[in-house]
């Protein structure tokens, strides 16, 4: 495949919707699309499966093998479309008058799968300084359950990145951090009394 031959985000986009990841499903059609696409570009990926063997996460690298560069992460499965009132194919991307896209996933979260793949010769052509990388797991729809195997599978065997850009539509803004939690233990001392 050649930068010519490369599909634009919207054309990528079609092909990721057409796979019906929805959570309860495999993942490894997608998985094995992307891992092809990034092959076709001499680029290596690394799968960290299910303990079934069913589902996979991705993880593959542009530039150099060092520390830094930045982390494009997603997931790759979308909420059941059951009993919802589509009046389009959920599976193929349809635009409407209103000129968005429909289509299960095209913005939770296959959207921003799409253009990272669709920038791969972009990334290739930049003779990048740092390492551009690439996280795509599996069920966060049902509790994240894929991106944790991934961080365990990579921590200490990949470069340790910068920063990493989870393409999550969170109210369509731009979200710097996470939730967090704390917690205090409070020790009282004295007299019982009536208040």
């Amino acid at each position: 495949m050649t930068a010519t031959e490369a599909p634009n985000s919207i054309e990528m986009l079609k092909r990721l919707v057409a796979f019906d990841t929805t959570s309860r499903n495999s993942n490894l059609d997608l998985i094995t699309y992307i891992q092809t696409y990034l092959e076709d570009f001499g680029v290596t990926s690394t799968l960290v499966p299910n303990p079934e063997g069913t589902k996979a996460n991705l993880y593959a690298t542009i530039g150099p093998d060092e520390p830094g560069g930045i982390v494009l992460s997603g997931h790759t499965d979308v909420v059941p479309v059951d009993g919802q009132p589509w009046s389009s194919d959920p599976w193929t991307i349809t635009e409407k008058a209103d000129g968005n896209l429909y289509g299960r996933g095209t913005c939770d979260m296959k959207g921003f799968i799409a253009v990272a793949l669709s920038h791969v010769p972009a990334f290739q052509r930049a003779r990048l300084k740092v390492p551009m990388h690439f996280a795509f797991s599996y069920d966060e729809e049902i509790g994240c359950l894929g991106a944790h195997s991934l961080v365990e599978k990579l921590m200490g065997n990949v470069p340790r990145p910068q920063a990493v850009i989870v393409g999550e539509p969170t109210m369509m803004g731009v979200v710097t951090a996470q939730n967090a939690g704390g917690g205090l233990v409070a020790t009282f001392t004295g007299v019982e009394a009536h208040s």
